[in-house]
């Protein structure tokens, strides 16, 4: 009886040791930040479980270029633009034989395109969602366009009908709803295209890509290789420097910047912190969200900093491109820039507007340190003034 006590005693007594050294073992620093510059963004979007991110992006973008130029706030329709889009790439994946890509994901100048050529409409004149949820979930939606632009592309018939893009245009009707001819906004009649002209004041041309590859020459246009560019789009290539440099101009002269990169690492949590540590493999589930940071959001994040600061010392051009070439960064995310902040040991960090609702620690907004976006950014695009003085004649940008 007293040898079980002393036993138990013994038990009682390691634990509560070991309670009391996990209690006295110093915590991790949480991240205090303080904002140097901020510029003016539209509310938080959710592209919940679609591949829709650089739509999102791209028009976030777009809303706080208008807020820029001193027009009120509006919510663009992404569905439209991810309508539109998906027709015109059937369009090219028949005629090219099915030999490119063909998924929900895309690129900035897609949106750019298709505003171009269709105009744009307000969330409220055209939602999309007319499929029964009320967050996109296009899944079925996905597959069923890609079942279908093969078959087409196998050719039964031989020779293609007239009637096969009629019935493709029909899915995404069924789906997203039909398109608006036209429309009213505070009691003012428009059309996407005047939308587009008298409110949004959109102009295409006004929009560069940049992108930085080590392999190809400094200061010239060249392609942005990766499968969702089914547009070919090129992009004007900088070094590194220059990169950042534009970025930071780009901000401190009252523009925002459209980023298009890798979120793959553990550096890229799902409380809103992005810093460049050691990548590790990627996370596959259901939500865009949960594909690259890992289910439940409501949880505490586990996948937590190393340390501050970060563990990478050096970003640098050939750093990036072996990142590149080895597969380590690739085109997983497109996000949108609007200010910077330091936090409390000074490292400076960037301020990102995402597409996964406000369920993060920051209500939407990611903080990605300067070194990750140094290390994981494929491309950027700005405003073509938000360049530099000096690179804009370098580039010959007009």
């Amino acid at each position: 009886m007293k040898r079980s006590f002393c036993i138990i005693f013994a038990l009682l007594a390691t634990i509560a040791i070991s309670a009391q050294e996990k209690k006295d073992k110093p915590s991790k620093p949480e991240y205090q930040f303080t904002t140097i510059k901020e510029n003016p963004i539209s509310a938080i979007g959710n592209q919940y479980r679609s591949g829709t991110c650089w739509c999102f992006s791209a028009l976030s973008f777009v809303e706080s270029e208008l807020l820029r130029k001193g027009g009120k706030e509006v919510n663009l329709s992404e569905m439209w633009v991810v309508g539109h889009a998906y027709h015109d790439r059937a369009v090219k994946y028949v005629r090219m034989d099915g030999k490119m890509g063909f998924s929900a994901g895309s690129g900035f100048g897609d949106v750019f395109t298709v505003i171009d050529k269709y105009g744009i409409v307000p969330q409220d004149t055209y939602s999309g969602m007319n499929y029964g949820t009320e967050l996109p979930e296009q899944a079925e939606l996905d597959a069923v366009l890609k079942a279908y632009v093969d078959a087409i592309v196998r050719k039964p018939n031989k020779v293609l009908s007239t009637a096969w893009l009629n019935g493709y245009d029909g899915i995404l009707k069924a789906y997203l709803g039909e398109y608006p001819a036209d429309f009213s906004v505070d009691g003012v009649k428009y059309t996407p295209e005047t939308y587009r002209d008298k409110v949004v004041k959109f102009n295409k041309n006004d929009y560069v890509n940049i992108c930085s590859f080590s392999d190809t020459p400094w200061y010239e246009e060249c392609p942005i290789e990766v499968c969702d560019n089914w547009r070919n789009f090129n992009g004007y290539n900088v070094p590194l420097e220059d990169l950042m440099r534009i970025i930071y101009n780009a901000i401190d002269n009252g523009y925002t910047v459209l980023w298009g990169g890798d979120v793959s690492e553990k550096g890229f949590t799902r409380q809103g912190i992005g810093v460049a540590l050691k990548p590790e493999k990627k996370v596959k589930a259901g939500s865009d969200q949960e594909h690259w940071v890992g289910k439940d959001t409501e949880k505490k994040d586990t996948t937590t900093v190393a340390k501050l600061p970060e563990e990478i010392d050096e970003v640098t051009d050939s750093l990036r491109l072996d990142a590149y070439n080895r597969k380590m960064t690739t085109d997983d995310h497109g996000m949108h820039i609007y200010g910077y902040a330091k936090d409390q040991n000074g490292t400076q960090y960037f301020m990102v507007k995402n597409s996964w609702g406000e369920n993060n620690k920051y209500k939407g907004t990611w903080y990605m340190s300067e070194k990750f976006i140094a290390f994981k950014t494929l491309n950027i695009a700005i405003h073509k003034d938000a360049l530099p003085k000096d690179l804009k004649k370098k580039l010959n940008v007009k």
